[in-house]
């Protein structure tokens, strides 16, 4: 098992030169540039963007969440090994994939570090687009106590667990907490009808209705690549979350681009094809994590019911979790990464040095 100085669990104390606080995430912390140092940076490394577009240092750590909590294990590990690395890896391959198939750009601009993307200010879009393949995880949980309908979406009875759908369903729910909109409570992550989003377009962050057509079209064409990829190597692509936002382009056009990450085992399900030909379900994903928590707690419920947050929050806090769990993890992450980019995930003895050393020599952005 790797040792906990090779795992990047603390990401945001690094002396990158910034233009305010450092804004941390679950997993990514994000450093805002001067608009001096985005400047020179576009300058010098010739960016295909507008010379005063602001830009970010965007690092991954190797943090592992999971039920809005953030998990540790035994001997002090305060991440999973290799899990950053794979993830900015997979997310990396399929950007690059959908540049490919012209679908559209995303908001990084440069990858200096494994760990690291410098990107550039997006305007998010207010909605997690949300793509389902098949029936499972809260969505089952939810059709089996008896629900039909699903972001305006209505289902048959006679569904099965795991089942796949007739079609892909798109499932937005909201980005954030949004105040008054009708008919949307005022929370975050709840689910929304393309109606209501269609009704308050600006509100959702859109500049126009007709990009809610094309959010969905960039969400289907993308989740048709990485589906018909992931099949060539027998995987299977059960849902996703991707984001979107705005920028303004080297000409002065504004144009909805990809934003966060896509296809990766944080942000979708992933099955093994020949274990679900078997009848069995086999994650290479994050789900398998989630299953693992749910299991060895006794009771699960602290871990769905959002009414026991403050129990949720202490049980992360106060509960190491096994070594082999981590490790179980880590092989998963490295693993359908290296399956999807054809390249080793390789650990480094000292990620926080490597990225400050790369930031230095090549940005001229430390202190």
């Amino acid at each position: 098992m790797p040792t906990a100085s090779q795992v990047l669990a603390v990401n945001d104390d690094l002396p990158i030169r910034t233009a305010g606080p450092v804004h941390s995430g679950k997993v990514r912390s994000v450093y805002w540039l001067s608009d001096a140092d985005s400047q020179r940076l576009i300058a010098q490394k010739g960016y295909d963007l507008r010379a005063d577009a602001p830009l970010a240092v965007m690092i991954i750590s190797d943090r592992i969440s999971a039920f809005d909590c953030v998990w540790h294990a035994e001997g002090g590990l305060h991440g999973v090994p290799g899990k950053g690395a794979a993830l900015n890896a997979i997310a990396n391959h399929w950007f690059g994939r959908f540049r490919e198939q012209g679908l559209a750009d995303s908001h990084i601009v440069d990858i200096p570090h494994p760990f690291v993307w410098i990107v550039q200010k997006a305007r998010p879009v207010m909605v997690e687009a949300i793509a389902r393949q098949y029936i499972t995880g809260s969505m089952w949980r939810a059709y089996e106590k008896g629900e039909r309908e699903f972001c305006g979406i209505q289902l048959p009875d006679g569904l099965h667990a795991n089942q796949c759908l007739p079609e892909l369903m798109i499932t937005p729910s909201t980005k954030g907490v949004l105040r008054g909109i009708p008919g949307v409570p005022e929370a975050d992550d709840v689910n929304v009808k393309r109606a209501d989003i269609e009704a308050n377009y600006q509100a959702f962050g859109f500049s126009s209705a007709v990009d809610i057509c094309r959010y969905e079209t960039l969400l289907q064409e993308g989740f048709s690549v990485i589906s018909r990829d992931l099949a060539a190597i027998d995987q299977i692509f059960v849902d996703t979350k991707f984001e979107f936002g705005y920028v303004t382009d080297a000409s002065g056009n504004e144009k909805l681009i990809y934003m966060d990450e896509v296809g990766t085992p944080d942000s979708s399900r992933i099955w093994e094809a020949a274990a679900l030909r078997q009848g069995k379900i086999v994650e290479n994903s994050k789900e398998g994590f989630r299953q693992f928590l749910l299991n060895y707690f006794s009771d699960a419920d602290i871990l769905l019911n959002k009414d026991r947050m403050s129990e949720r929050e202490a049980l992360a806090r106060d509960n190491a979790l096994p070594l082999a769990a981590i490790k179980a993890v880590s092989d998963t992450y490295t693993g359908i990464a290296e399956m999807i980019t054809g390249q080793s995930i390789v650990l480094s003895d000292n990620p926080k040095g490597e990225i400050i050393d790369v930031l230095n020599e090549h940005y001229g952005l430390i202190l």
